[in-house]
């Protein structure tokens, strides 16, 4: 990776503006439901400390359109942070995320102190990425550190924009994500196998693509898989289809072969007349799904044959479940398959977002090699694509 880190910058008696990511959900108490993401800054946050940095953390929560709301300020971040980092974190509760009394306030932050501004969604000059309040947030800093994967991919004003007005580096986090990523897809340990699932095929076209020409098995689970099953000829009831992508999931069948990648999809699979975790359900082959049945999790001989595949693999990627996995009754597929990574003696990257979720839901995420912290980062980066966030930081 030849972006800058954090052991390129001298830090001691600088002021500091970290991106993270504190977009973490929150009950209707307003209380924190799953502070990883929190949890996945101290690192960095405790170096840039312990350097004699001042630390001022900058992130958004939720969806606030670019006004204030109160249900989605930092304020419980600020005192999730105070726990774990066991040190004063200063809010700064600002609707207008900086005014010119939150500068004068930062001005006076000393060596070590940790601050953190408001909700930096609550201004609409955010997401529209504004060059003079990209200004005005550089103003209170001498250096910039990105350690928010989870919102690399895109151009805003406190990523992007600061890194062009301010010496920039990657934090820990980001840092360790991009190495898991760049690594695994340059030079993999063989075979390398990728699991792709999820709802859409059109969710995943650019994924696919890319793996394509890099993994030797690709394993195409969850509601995308009935695309692929029309297209090979069999009929899939009142499945999940896009019937605009059968083409297309010909076209990558044949690449596949083509390119010598062996594509496995699910021999049978759990069907029901309704979506719905109480109906009736049953296991059928996938040339004999019923008309008035819809598929919502992979069978028992697909989970063996996938896990067959798993097995064997020395690098492993997995981006999407293998079923409707919230239900409990059609969750055996996205189980056994975290079940089966979580035993792979092989690399296990898990591609951030539902897959993500299903490995934490189902406790086994201290056995993956990496989760990673950005389900739409993730995917970008599996798609090939360059993350502007992560682009914009300055070269060693």
């Amino acid at each position: 990776m030849n972006k800058k880190t954090l052991k390129d910058l001298q830090i001691k008696g600088k002021s500091i503006l970290l991106r993270c990511d504190f977009n973490v959900p929150l009950d209707d108490q307003g209380d924190i439901t799953d502070d990883r993401r929190i949890q996945g800054a101290i690192e960095t946050i405790e170096y840039l400390k312990d350097q004699g940095g001042k630390v001022l953390l900058i992130s958004h929560l939720g969806r606030p359109k670019g006004k204030f709301d109160s249900k989605l300020s930092l304020k419980p971040v600020a005192k999730r942070l105070e726990k774990l980092l066991n040190t004063e974190v200063v809010f700064y509760s600002d609707e207008k995320v900086i005014s010119d009394q939150t500068k004068r306030e930062v001005l006076k932050m000393n060596e070590g102190d940790i601050g953190l501004l408001e909700n930096i969604r609550f201004r609409k000059e955010e997401t529209e990425n504004d060059e003079t309040f990209a200004k005005d947030l550089a103003s209170m800093g001498d250096l910039y550190v990105n350690d928010a994967f989870g919102t690399s991919h895109r151009a805003h004003a406190s990523n992007f924009g600061l890194a062009k007005n301010l010496p920039s580096a990657v934090g820990f986090l980001v840092e360790k994500e991009l190495e898991f990523f760049t690594k695994t897809l340059e030079n993999p340990k063989r075979p390398f196998v990728a699991i792709i699932g999820g709802a859409k095929v059109s969710d995943k076209i650019g994924v696919i693509k890319n793996l394509l020409g890099k993994v030797d098995q690709l394993i195409i689970g969850g509601g995308m898989a009935y695309t692929f099953l029309k297209a090979k000829g069999y009929d899939v009831g009142k499945s999940i289809l896009e019937e605009d992508k059968i083409i297309l999931a010909k076209e990558l069948m044949q690449n596949a072969r083509s390119q010598g990648v062996e594509l496995i999809l699910p021999v049978d699979t759990v069907v029901a007349k309704e979506f719905d975790n109480s109906a009736e359900h049953w296991t059928v082959d996938v040339k004999n799904i019923p008309n008035d049945t819809m598929g919502l999790d992979i069978g028992e001989i697909s989970i063996a044959l996938f896990d067959e595949t798993i097995q064997k693999a020395n690098t492993i990627i997995w981006n999407g479940p293998m079923g409707v996995f919230e239900m409990s009754s059609y969750e055996k597929g996205t189980k056994t398959m975290a079940e089966s990574l979580a035993k792979s003696k092989g690399v296990t990257i898990i591609g951030g977002g539902d897959s993500a979720a299903a490995v934490e839901k189902f406790q086994l995420a201290n056995e993956m090699s990496h989760i990673s912290t950005g389900g739409g980062a993730s995917l970008e980066l599996l798609e090939g694509k360059i993350l502007p966030g992560i682009d914009s930081i300055e070269d060693k």
